[in-house]
């Protein structure tokens, strides 16, 4: 699976609660830095994701995907551009997530909001 297709399936999995899929996408020691918090390890952020998120409820849509692959070596860096909806659809905040994709998991992930 290329880099590309994992982080898209890294939203896919948080919006539709599917957190088995979303714990197959993350390297164990995966680490994510939020403006809020850093989270580490693979089953930490799985339940922060499934039981702690501030709203649950929620879908991110996104505008833009860019991608940075090693030829061969199975790693990459992928910038997503975005916004996260509320379950009305109304816009929360804008962001952008950057991830460090080795070997077909996302081993580290870096967000930014406004």
């Amino acid at each position: 699976m290329d880099a590309e297709t994992v982080v898209r399936g890294y939203y896919r999995a948080i919006d539709d609660h599917d957190y088995e899929a979303f714990a197959d996408l993350l390297a164990p020691a995966v680490v994510h830095h939020r403006p809020d918090r850093t989270i580490e390890g693979r089953e930490t952020l799985v339940t922060f994701m499934r039981d702690e998120r501030p709203d649950a409820e929620t879908s991110h849509e996104v505008d833009r995907v860019f991608a940075d692959a090693t030829p061969g070596d199975g790693d990459a860096t992928v910038a997503v551009r975005g916004r996260l909806r509320d379950a009305t659809g109304e816009r929360l905040f804008a962001f952008v997530d950057v991830f460090s994709v080795a070997d077909a998991r996302i081993a580290e992930i870096e967000t930014f909001t406004r």
